[in-house]
């Protein structure tokens, strides 16, 4: 059976300003502790899901930063899940990694370790930019990252971008893509920001000081990217990520297709059994769990019928593929019309959706505006998605 791990590092040097991941700058002294949790963590649950389903089809290390963990620290995880997999190979085995952190001897152990894939936070390559949105390293440092990447034998690499940034123009984020391009990635990711609660920028915001591109900009700098990347060999999959043929990211699409994932370390998630939990946010809190051998994990909110329903078509809506109609009748065991021939028509009808075949899926301006679509297939409790 295809299932998956997550596991969570969140350790960074410092904070960007638009973060409001489960993620700390700085605490180095709680580094080796997080680790032995973590490996604690890992030879309790990893075993049972061994035992139920086989070995992992993929593994995906995100944070925080990954690569803030020093050389030795990451070995030594990498280590332990090689052992409670019993060497299995994984077939993509993720590592995200912020430029300024990574050098080739850390690199190269990584892919010795067994990891096969990197995913490069780089969001800009204007240095007053990066400055500007809180990250640690400079352009330079992305480009040569990339190098030692390739030069310690990685051919599976990704880059994540963004746009609507303060102080961003088209023309700057235009000679992002370009200067991404240059470096040849396998798949590229380009985010809009989001102001977040309790982040620093929405404290800039509430004070009038954070100064974003207007509407109109943001969505030149949209469709630029949703032009430029197909255009250039890396196609759509997904509404934020594009990638060179078979280079799609396997981890992330399992979110997306309703695959089952175990989630390790402070503030992981889990999918399992249909069932979602979320491990103990708090740092101190969850080494103290595992130090006690208590379960991190905490139920999250009940998903009823229609939620259920609704996350499935949320998440293979984002997809290219869209919603598949015999999945959805496996899944539910009722047909999709029966519960969303409403929105299905309207949204067609609006040129925001499509039905072809099996298949239900966004049109491009579909994917421009899919928060509407989305609130479309909101279901009422009382109405077919509650229905047994």
């Amino acid at each position: 059976m295809q299932w998956g791990i997550y596991i969570h590092i969140p350790f960074c040097w410092q904070k960007c300003l638009y973060c409001d991941f489960a993620s700390y700058a700085g605490r180095e002294d709680d580094r080796a502790a997080y680790i032995e949790a973590l490996e604690k963590e890992m030879r309790a649950r990893v075993p049972l899901a061994l035992e139920r389903w086989g070995a992992p089809n993929t593994v995906y290390l995100g944070g925080g930063t990954p690569t803030a963990l020093q050389t030795e620290q990451m070995a030594d995880l990498l280590d332990a899940l090689v052992e409670v997999l019993h060497g299995a190979p994984v077939e993509e085995w993720t590592v995200e990694a912020n430029p300024g952190t990574v050098d080739l001897s850390y690199l190269s152990m990584l892919h010795e370790k067994g990891v096969n894939r990197l995913s490069f936070g780089v969001q800009s390559f204007d240095d007053a930019l990066l400055r500007r949105i809180g990250r640690i390293h400079t352009a330079k440092q992305a480009e040569q990252a990339v190098r030692f990447a390739k030069q310690a034998g990685f051919s599976n690499l990704s880059l994540d971008l963004m746009y609507g940034l303060p102080g961003q123009t088209l023309p700057m984020l235009q000679e992002s893509v370009e200067q991404a391009l240059a470096l040849a990635p396998t798949h590229i990711s380009i985010y809009g920001l989001q102001v977040e609660e309790g982040t620093p920028f929405a404290a800039l915001r509430e004070q009038g000081r954070l100064h974003l591109p207007d509407d109109e900009a943001a969505e030149a700098m949209y469709d630029y990217m949703t032009e430029t990347l197909p255009a250039r060999g890396y196609a759509r999959y997904e509404i934020s990520n594009f990638a060179q043929p078979g280079f799609e990211s396997r981890h992330n699409l399992s979110y997306w297709q309703n695959v089952p994932y175990l989630g390790l370390g402070a503030a992981a998630h889990s999918y399992l059994d249909g069932r979602r939990t979320e491990n103990e946010a708090d740092l101190s809190r969850y080494i103290e769990d595992m130090r006690r051998g208590v379960s991190p994990a905490r139920e999250e909110e009940p998903r009823t019928r229609s939620i259920a329903m609704e996350e499935f078509a949320f998440l293979a809506l984002r997809t290219a593929r869209g919603i598949s109609r015999k999945a959805f009748l496996e899944t539910f065991g009722v047909a999709l019309e029966s519960v969303y021939a409403a929105p299905i028509a309207g949204m067609e009808q609006k040129g925001l959706l499509v039905s072809e075949g099996d298949r239900v899926h966004l049109t491009k301006q579909g994917a421009k505006f899919g928060n509407l679509v989305f609130e479309a297939f909101l279901l009422d409790a009382d109405e077919q998605g509650e229905k047994k």
